[in-house]
C-alpha cells in the first residue's frame, strides 16, 4: 500500500502514459525486435483500464476474484510488460531489459504461467478475444453459483487483425447470444495492418457487425484521450444485458516519424526517432529511465481503488459453508484431479456398445455431480453423445447449465474452453475427429498453457462409411499425437473407454483427447480398464514364444483379435498389444517396453489411420498396415474391404508378413 497521500487531481496522467510508451519502445530497441506501433498508439487505452477500472492486486497476481485482462493483440507484449512493471507487479527493470531473450519472463508474446499478470497466452490473432468469451462464461456461472463472492469483469485489448480472424466472429456471436454483459472489448482501431492499410482487406462496418450479434458498441473518436476512454469503459460497465465493444480510434506509432503507416507495426525504431519521441513528450532520453514520482502516482491510483481486495475476498470465503469453501478451492487451485470412484456404469445385456455410448454413460455419471465439469458440442450433441441428461442448458436464462450449445463453431468452442479452464473449470468440447482441424489452433494453446481441457472426438475412422472422405479422418490422429503435452486416447471398447476417462480424470493437469467410434462393438474379455493408463498392454498373448506381435487400437483391435484366433488354428501364434495411448506407452520404462515388444520378434501395426504415427515403434514400412490415402463413401463393410481392414484381408496380410 502507498504510504503517502496524494491529491489525485494533481497527478500528471499524461506523463504516466508517455512513460509507459517510452519504456515499451526502449524494450523493443534493446531487443532489436518487437512491435512499437501498438505501444505508441494504444498506451492510453491500457493506462485508462489499469489506472481507473481493472480490479487486481499486483502483489497477488492470481487473486481469484480479480478482473481478467487479455492482450488479444499479443504482439503488444512490450506495452503490457511496461504497464505491469509500472503498476507494481514483480517484473523488474532487468526483466524488461531481457525482453524477447532466452528464458526471460518477458517473452515475445504473452505466455500464461511465465509472467505475473498475464492471464492468457496470446499471439495467434483472434485467440485472445475468443478465450475471453470463455472467461466471461466462467464468471457468469461462478457469479450465479457463489453470489456476492465471485464477480469480475473480463477485458480484452484487440486490434483489426483479431477482428479479421474468423474465430473472433464465432466467439462474439455466442457472447452476444448469451448476453455476457461483463465482457468488455477495447478495440484499438488504427486502420493499419502489417501489409498496409486495412481498407485493402477489411471494410467491415464493425458497429453494424457487433450490434447485429447482440453487443453494445461505443466509439471513442480521440484514442489519445485516456479520459474519454475511461468514460467509455464506465459506460460499458452499466450494461446489464449485453457485452460491449469500445472502438477507440488511435494512430499507430503515435509521435514516431512513421506514425500512421504499416512500417511502424513490427520493426524497432531508430535511435533518432526514439530521441524525437522522448523530446516531444518530455521524457529524459536515457534508456529505461523511469521517473519515480510518475511510477508512484500510477501505483497510487491503483492502490486507491484496489487495496485490500484480496483480504475482503478471503473474508467472504470464510462466510461460506465448509463444503462450499472446498468447492471453491478446487476452482482456485492447480490440481484438477476428479474422483472417479463414484462412476456408475451399466453394461448392456448384449455386451455390445459403441464407444461413444459408453462415453455418454461415463459423462452422465460424473459430470452432473461435479460443479467444475461442464462442456458441450459443436452442434453435434446427438452424434457425439455428450449431452448431460438433467444437466440443464447453459444459456442467458441459466448460467449454471451443464450443456453448452457452441453451435457450428469448432474453433471458438476450443478457445472458449481455454477461457473456462483459465478460470478453474475442467471443460470438455466435442465434435467429429475429422473436424479436429477446425479447432487445432486453440487446442495447441491449451496444450501450451497446460490446461485440463478434455477433447471428445467421435466418428474416429473410415468405418463411418457413407459420410465419405470428408468425414473419415486419416491424418487427424497423427496431428493429435504429435502435439506436445496432449494426452491422446483411442479406446477399443467400453472397458478401455472407462480406463481412458479414469486416466484423464485422475490427472492433476494438462489437456487430453479421446477418440470414439460410432459403430457398436463387442465389449471384449481381453481389454483391461486399469491397464489403459500405461498406454499399451497385452490383450491376447501367445501360447508359446510369439511368431509375431500385432499392435492395434480402436475398432481395428477387434479385427486383429479375430485374426489372432484364426491364425492360431493354422499354428501361427500372435501376441496382440492393445495400444489405446501411444504417447503414454512411449514414456514407459525400457524394461516394460521390452517385455511387451521384445526386439527379436517381428512387429506389425494395424490402424486405419496415418502410418506416420507409428515410426517410433516400426522401422520397416511393410509392417505398417495403415492408411495414407483418403477414404470413400460406402457401407462400413465395403469400405473396410476396399482398404484391407476387414478380417479376411488382415488375416492374409499378417500371415504373409510372418512367413
Amino acid at each position: 500500500m502507498m504510504n503517502q497521500m496524494m491529491d489525485i487531481t494533481e497527478i500528471n496522467e499524461q506523463k504516466i502514459v508517455d512513460q509507459i510508451r517510452c519504456l515499451g519502445i526502449d524494450m523493443i530497441h534493446q531487443a532489436n525486435s518487437g512491435h512499437p506501433g501498438i505501444v505508441l498508439g494504444a498506451a492510453p487505452i491500457i493506462y485508462a483500464l489499469f489506472a481507473h477500472h481493472l480490479k487486481f492486486d499486483p502483489e497477488n497476481p492470481s487473486y481469484f476474484n480479480r478482473d481478467r485482462f487479455v492482450m488479444s493483440a499479443g504482439h503488444g507484449s512490450a506495452l503490457l510488460y511496461a504497464t505491469l512493471h509500472m503498476a507494481g507487479y514483480n517484473i523488474t527493470l532487468d526483466d524488461l531489459k531481457k525482453f524477447r531473450q532466452l528464458d526471460s519472463i518477458t517473452p515475445g508474446h504473452p505466455e500464461y504461467g511465465k509472467t505475473p499478470g498475464v492471464d492468457c497466452t496470446t499471439g495467434p490473432l483472434g485467440q485472445g478475444i475468443a478465450t475471453a468469451v470463455g472467461m466471461a462464461m466462467a464468471e457468469a456461472n461462478l457469479r450465479t453459483r457463489y453470489k456476492d463472492v465471485i464477480d469480475f469483469y473480463t477485458y480484452v485489448l484487440c486490434g483489426d487483425g483479431d477482428l479479421m480472424e474468423g474465430v473472433s466472429y464465432e466467439a462474439a456471436s455466442l457472447a452476444g447470444t448469451l448476453k455476457l454483459h461483463k465482457l468488455i472489448v477495447l478495440y484499438d482501431s488504427n486502420h493499419i495492418c502489417l501489409d498496409g492499410k486495412t481498407s485493402d482487406t477489411f471494410c467491415d462496418d464493425i458497429t453494424t457487425r457487433f450490434v447485429s450479434q447482440g453487443w453494445n458498441v461505443i466509439t471513442v473518436e480521440d484514442g489519445n484521450s485516456y479520459d474519454l476512454i475511461s468514460k467509455a469503459i464506465e459506460e460499458a460497465k452499466t450494461s446489464t444485458e449485453k457485452p460491449t465493444l469500445i472502438e477507440i480510434k488511435t494512430t499507430i506509432g503515435k509521435d514516431s516519424v512513421l506514425e500512421g503507416t504499416n512500417k511502424v507495426h513490427g520493426s524497432p525504431l531508430t535511435e533518432e526517432d526514439i530521441t524525437g519521441i522522448k523530446t516531444k513528450v518530455g521524457i529524459r532520453d536515457i534508456p529505461f529511465m523511469i521517473s519515480q514520482n510518475t511510477q508512484e502516482e500510477f501505483q497510487y491510483l491503483i492502490h486507491n481503488r484496489c487495496d485490500h481486495l484480496n483480504e475482503k475476498f478471503q473474508e467472504k470465503l470464510l462466510t461460506l459453508e465448509e463444503e462450499t469453501q472446498k468447492e471453491l478451492q478446487f476452482f482456485m487451485g492447480d490440481n484438477k484431479r476428479i474422483d472417479f470412484k463414484n462412476l456408475v456404469y451399466d453394461a448392456p445385456e448384449s455386451k455390445e456398445e459403441s464407444t461413444r455410448d459408453t462415453s455418454s454413460q461415463v459423462l452422465n455419471s460424473i459430470v452432473l455431480n461435479t460443479p467444475f465439469l461442464l462442456g458441450g458440442s459443436a452442434d453435434l450433441f446427438a452424434a457425439n453423445k455428450t449431452y448431460i441428461k438433467e444437466g440443464g442448458n447453459f444459456s442467458r436464462e441459466n448460467y449454471l447449465g451443464k450443456n453448452i450449445y457452441f453451435g457450428v463453431r469448432e474453433h471458438a468452442m476450443a478457445a472458449i474452453c481455454n477461457g473456462l479452464a483459465l478460470c478453474g473449470f475442467r471443460p470438455y468440447a466435442s465434435t467429429f475427429l475429422s473436424f479436429a482441424d477446425y479447432l487445432k489452433p486453440a487446442l495447441r494453446l491449451s496444450a501450451m498453457m497446460n490446461l485440463s481441457n478434455i477433447y471428445i472426438f467421435t466418428h474416429d475412422s473410415i468405418s463411418v462409411g457413407e459420410d465419405g472422405p470428408t468425414h473419415q479422418p486419416i491424418e487427424q490422429l497423427l496431428m493429435l499425437r504429435s502435439l506436445p503435452n496432449l494426452d491422446v486416447f483411442r479406446p477399443a471398447d467400453a472397458n478401455e473407454v472407462i480406463g481412458s476417462y479414469k486416466a484423464i480424470f485422475e490427472k492433476e493437469s494438462g489437456p487430453s483427447a479421446i477418440t470414439l467410434a460410432r459403430n457398436t462393438v463387442p465389449i471384449l474379455e481381453e481389454t483391461k480398464v486399469n491397464e489403459v493408463e500405461k498406454g499399451g498392454y497385452i490383450a491376447l498373448d501367445s501360447m508359446r514364444k510369439p511368431d509375431g506381435i500385432v499392435i492395434s487400437c480402436g475398432e481395428e483391435l477387434h479385427q486383429v483379435l479375430e485374426v489372432a484366433r484364426r491364425l492360431r488354428v493354422k499354428g501361427i501364434e500372435l501376441r496382440v498389444i492393445s495400444m489405446p495411448n501411444l504417447g503414454r506407452f512411449l514414456k514407459q520404462s525400457p524394461e516394460y517396453m521390452e517385455e511387451l515388444l521384445p526386439v527379436e520378434v517381428r512387429k506389425i501395426v494395424v490402424e486405419a489411420s496415418s502410418s506416420f504415427s507409428w515410426n517410433k515403434l516400426i522401422y520397416n514400412s511393410k509392417y505398417l498396415i495403415t492408411l495414407d490415402e483418403f477414404g470413400t463413401s460406402g457401407k462400413k463393410k465395403d469400405v473396410y474391404q476396399k482398404y484391407g481392414f476387414d478380417v479376411d484381408s488382415l488375416e492374409e496380410k499378417i500371415e504373409n508378413l510372418l512367413k
